[in-house]
């Protein structure tokens, strides 16, 4: 399927070419085939003997702009040799174009959390934009290969530090993303986790009080638990269990609000918080054990979907780009209380696995792959303290950001599903 074939319409029928908008003063708008050219492609190209590679670099390009042909100059060529199973690394033999800002307009922007799924396509839209951007990320659940393509770039920065520990650096702008947000992730060490969320966040807002600059808060759909209203709008205080297998993330969560609150009173921190409802995208981890990727994975490898409960529980579901869209909004408008940040298409769980099988069939058969079976749908015990419902209100971000969300689930997943697919097949997944 070449890149002129994949047409993505929005939840109006109209075709996306781009994402992002001009408002509140800033800018952020890019073309769509600009960050696939980044995320949408393989990372190497795969010859079958060392005295096929020079051969093949002359056809790298080709190969590499399989989603994106009018991005084939910027494409990393690192090879692959299948007999020797070992693989060349190059560095980009271009970065990709990026907008050149006049000084009065180019912001420091500083990611906390910059190499994990969200914070990488915030990158990717803030370093397209032309803007000065540094990554601090641990990598605990972060990765160096998501935001690898801009290392070197003069605008970009990517520095291996915990929040935990103080960080100093002159910025404008600060989006505090880090943090795991899996369940698997954030169980996994617990007090971590909420040591992350009260001592980064205290960390970082003391940052943005020193240099002056505006600070965003990535909280969650969490902070609302187990909801017994719905849909949840930000004036509910929410329904959590404090001392449950999830409190670490949901009260950590809850306390680096509070914190920020704090600051802003106390000390005139300029802050903005984002309450994000389920997100997936390409760059998810594929083994998080969220419920996109679960099921993506399992129907590409033809194995049975596993639905936890009786598949009737409720979840919303938005794309990354859309998200991205909802935080450069928030950042940059004069909204200081909390705004929810989703989509409000309600799915039930068991939907949800009956459509992405039907999109992963689709994929298949436009591919010419044939699936070696029909995939089947397994029910397990519901895990504790999962919430029943979750759907975001978006009244505040529709009135005061004008935003709400473009990307249907169905063209979302197609091209989550087309990434996943290209991981599989070259072998890194």
């Amino acid at each position: 399927m070449s890149a002129t074939s994949i047409r993505t319409l929005d939840k109006s029928g109209n075709e996306i070419t781009s994402v992002g908008f001009q408002r509140f003063g800033f800018n952020c708008e890019v073309p769509l085939e600009s960050l696939r050219s980044l995320y949408l492609r393989p990372h190497y190209v795969t010859v079958e003997s060392t005295d096929d590679a020079d051969a093949n670099g002359v056809k790298q390009a080709d190969q590499h702009a399989k989603f994106t042909q009018a991005s084939a100059a910027y494409q990393s060529k690192s090879i692959y040799h299948a007999d020797t199973h070992s693989i060349s690394y190059t560095t980009l033999s271009r970065f990709p174009p990026v907008i050149l800002l006049p000084p009065t307009q180019r912001k420091r922007i500083l990611v906390t959390g910059g190499a994990g799924f969200v914070g990488s396509h915030l990158v990717d839209r803030l370093m397209l934009l032309g803007h000065e951007v540094t990554v601090i990320d641990n990598f605990f659940t972060g990765s160096k290969t998501t935001v690898s393509h801009w290392v070197g770039h003069p605008n970009f920065e990517l520095v291996r530090h915990d929040v935990v520990e103080p960080f100093m650096i002159e910025c404008d702008q600060i989006y505090h993303l880090a943090c795991p947000a899996s369940p698997p992730h954030y169980q996994f060490n617990a007090v971590k986790t909420i040591k992350t969320s009260f001592m980064g966040t205290l960390n970082m807002l003391g940052l943005a009080k020193r240099t002056k600059a505006r600070f965003l808060i990535s909280s969650t759909s969490e902070v609302y638990g187990d909801p017994e209203v719905h849909p949840q709008p930000e004036d509910y205080w929410g329904h959590v269990n404090p001392i449950g297998p999830r409190a670490c993330y949901d009260e950590g969560k809850r306390v680096a609000e509070t914190l920020a609150y704090g600051f802003h009173r106390q000390d005139g921190v300029d802050i903005r918080v984002a309450r994000i409802f389920n997100t997936y995208g390409p760059r998810m981890n594929p083994f998080d054990g969220r419920v996109v990727s679960n099921f993506i994975v399992q129907a590409l490898r033809g194995e049975d979907m596993t639905v936890y409960g009786d598949g009737t529980q409720t979840r919303s579901f938005q794309y990354i780009h859309d998200l991205i869209d909802g935080l450069i909004a928030l950042m940059n408008s004069d909204e200081t209380r909390p705004v929810n940040i989703g989509n409000g298409d309600e799915f039930t769980i068991g939907q949800f696995a009956e459509l992405v099988r039907d999109i992963v069939e689709k994929v298949q058969k436009e591919d010419g792959d044939l699936p070696k079976r029909k995939v089947q749908i397994a029910y397990k015990p519901m895990p504790t303290d999962d919430p029943q419902k979750r759907r975001p209100d978006t009244t505040r971000a529709k009135e005061v950001l004008d935003w709400e969300p473009k990307w249907t689930v169905r063209m979302g997943l197609e091209e989550m599903v087309r990434y996943y697919k290209a991981k599989i097949v070259e072998g890194s997944m």
